[in-house]
């Protein structure tokens, strides 16, 4: 995800992009044999180097976006989610035909330009050209202005990668969430915020061997019921789906998070019912306080006993999910 965040250019708006283009141009000027030939071979240069570099800049904005290839994926339903997929390639589209029509209005008018019988002819067809570019031009700008937003709001993500095996943690607040991130990430967990979330996400890495898995958890996503959630917030819950490949559920049976351990199995029902299909390891933390424990696998994040147990048993389940993909492949 860090490569196109740094493709995205500045996008400046429609009289940005001809001030700039025109200020050029002012500075062009070309030698003729005679005044007549320097005032055409002038304007020539001058509709060639307006053209060139507006095309040049369109289409550079259009390629510095990611191509969203697939529907069903993390990173799509987060576009869809901070600024819709279908505006987007909307507004990608029309300054793509922009740039087209750019391109065809350069080709034209310097074919007739060429072609020009005097100086006055010329200053027309010059003055022409310069008329109808900017007509088009702005007829792109509130895409324009939509496309900086929208690549403001993407350069702030987080560094997620989809390319690695992903736990996500999930549980009320307080249970214990953040600290097993700490506990059980290699290096240092980093903080990056969400546009839809409250709190920073917390991104950890765990190397086993020579597999590293992601670790995620999400304050302000999954820590509520998700029926009581609004349209945007489900949706950016959803999004995990398509990132997830195992979810660890964290419940605090002595319900020292200040919530009942009812409430909490109602949370974890709520995730079992939107996460169909991805499994869930479901654990008790605080083990080292008094509380309601069942046969569920105990840990504690505070003392780190029963960590490296959980540390394998999620190892085995990514495991064997790996098998039943190569199984799944054609032979």
């Amino acid at each position: 995800m860090t490569d196109w965040k740094r493709k995205i250019p500045t996008i400046m708006s429609s009289q940005e992009l001809l001030d700039k283009a025109y200020a050029r141009a002012s500075k062009i000027s070309v030698n003729g044999t005679v005044a007549f030939d320097t005032v055409k071979k002038t304007n020539i240069a001058k509709i060639t180097a307006i053209g060139d570099m507006t095309v040049v800049t369109l289409l550079k904005y259009v390629r510095g976006f990611p191509k969203i290839e697939k529907e069903d994926d993390f990173f799509a339903q987060l576009v869809d989610v901070i600024i819709g997929q279908d505006k987007l390639k909307i507004s990608l589209a029309n300054v793509s035909w922009c740039a087209e029509k750019c391109s065809e209005l350069q080709r034209k008018y310097l074919k007739m330009v060429r072609k020009a019988p005097s100086i006055d002819s010329v200053a027309k067809l010059t003055k022409e050209f310069y008329g109808r570019f900017s007509s088009v031009i702005k007829r792109i700008n509130d895409d324009l202005v939509f496309l900086q937003k929208a690549r403001d709001s993407l350069k702030v993500l987080p560094s997620v990668d989809p390319q690695l095996e992903t736990i996500v943690i999930a549980g009320y607040p307080n249970v214990g969430k953040s600290k097993l991130v700490e506990r059980i990430s290699t290096a240092n967990p980093t903080i990056a915020s969400y546009p839809f979330t409250t709190k920073g996400i917390i991104i950890g890495h765990l190397t086993k061997g020579w597999r590293t898995y992601q670790i995620i958890d999400t304050p302000g996503l999954l820590d509520r019921e998700l029926e009581e959630r609004n349209a945007i917030e489900l949706q950016a819950i959803l999004a995990l789906k398509y990132l997830a490949d195992l979810i660890v559920f964290i419940i605090d049976p002595s319900e020292s998070c200040g919530y009942s351990t009812e409430k909490q199995l109602a949370l974890l029902d709520s995730v079992k019912k939107n996460f169909e299909g991805i499994p869930i390891i479901e654990v008790e933390n605080k083990c080292d306080l008094p509380g309601k424990f069942t046969d569920r696998r105990k840990i504690s994040g505070e003392t780190g006993e029963g960590v490296e147990e959980l540390i394998d048993e999620v190892e085995k389940f990514l495991k064997a999910k790996r098998f039943e993909k190569m199984d799944e492949l054609p032979e």
